[in-house]
C-alpha cells in the first residue's frame, strides 16, 4: 500500500533535514488514516536526521500539517520552534538512542493490533511472516501511561531483538531504515494481528517451532531483495530458478 507515497520523497540522503523529508513525514502520517491504521490525530511519525529527528506535532490533524509544523528534536530531548512535538516523542527518542539502524518510526492505534494489546497478548509464531519484525514473536509491552518515560522503558524491553512491538492497552510501534519500511512494517503487524485474532476466534493456532522460526529469520535476511541487495552470508531466501538469459 506504500504506492500512496511517491518514491522520490521516501529517500533522503544522509538524513538531511530538508523540505522533502518533512513532506515525506506528512505523507506517511496521512497514509496511516488512508490505510486504516489510525483515526483522527492518534499516532505519530518521525525520521532521523543528522542532529536528532523530525516528528509530527501534538494534536494537529494530519490533513492540516505543513512542513513548518513538523518539529525538530535533538537526542537530548530538546525541541526547536513554537510547536510542541507529539506526546509520544520520548518513545521515538529512545528508539533512536538505542537502535542505530532505526531511520524512521511509525506509532499507531491500528484496530487489530490495539485489540490484541488490550488483551495483553503479543503475536506468537503462528505464521512465518511474524519474522518480518526480526524475531520469533512480536511481544506486547507491559502497560504504562501514555506519554511517559515508563511507557518508553517498557517499549524498549518489548523491542529487544526486534523492530516492532505492541503496547498494552494502546497500540503498536514499528521502526525501519526509512519511512517506507517503517510504514510497511506497521502494516504487516496489523495484518498479522488481524490473522491471529481470526485464528483465535476458532481456537488456539498451532505455533511454529524454534528451529523453523530460526530458519525463517535467516531466509528473511534476503527475503524480497534482488541479487545486488542480498547478504551473501545469509544464503538464498528460497529455491532459486535457473537463470537462462
Amino acid at each position: 500500500m506504500n504506492q500512496l507515497l511517491p518514491e522520490a520523497i521516501l529517500v533522503t540522503a544522509l538524513h538531511q533535514d530538508t523540505p522533502d523529508l518533512r513532506r515525506a513525514i506528512i505523507e506517511t502520517a496521512r497514509a496511516l488514516a488512508l490505510n486504516g491504521l489510525t483515526k483522527g490525530t492518534s499516532g505519530n511519525v518521525s525520521a532521523r536526521t543528522q542532529t536528532g529527528f523530525l516528528i509530527t506535532p501534538s494534536g494537529i490533524p494530519y490533513e492540516a500539517l505543513t512542513e513548518e509544523l513538523i518539529v525538530a528534536m535533538d537526542l537530548d530531548g530538546g525541541y526547536f520552534g513554537e510547536t510542541l512535538p507529539s506526546s509520544e516523542w520520548r518513545m521515538h527518542l529512545d528508539i533512536y538512542r538505542h537502535q542505530p539502524e532505526a531511520g524512521a518510526i511509525v506509532h499507531c492505534h491500528s484496530p487489530r493490533a490495539t485489540a490484541l494489546s488490550c488483551l495483553r497478548r503479543g503475536i506468537p509464531a503462528f505464521h512465518y511472516m511474524v519474522a518480518i519484525a526480526g524475531g520469533e514473536r512480536i511481544d506486547c509491552a507491559a502497560y504504562a501511561t501514555f506519554g511517559t518515560r515508563a511507557l518508553s522503558q517498557t517499549m524498549l524491553e518489548a523491542l529487544e531483538g526486534r523492530r516492532a512491538c505492541l503496547l498494552a492497552n494502546h497500540g503498536q510501534i514499528a521502526y525501519g531504515p526509512n519511512l517506507a519500511r517503517a510504514l510497511s512494517l506497521a502494516e504487516g503487524v496489523e495484518e498479522l494481528a488481524d490473522q491471529y485474532l481470526s485464528a483465535l476466534s476458532v481456537g488456539e493456532p498451532t505455533l511454529l517451532g524454534h528451529d523453523e522460526m530460526t530458519e525463517n529469520l535467516r531466509k528473511f535476511r534476503n527475503y524480497g531483495k534482488q541479487p545486488d541487495e542480498q547478504d551473501p552470508d545469509a544464503g538464498a531466501a528460497f529455491e532459486l530458478p535457473v537463470k537462462k538469459g
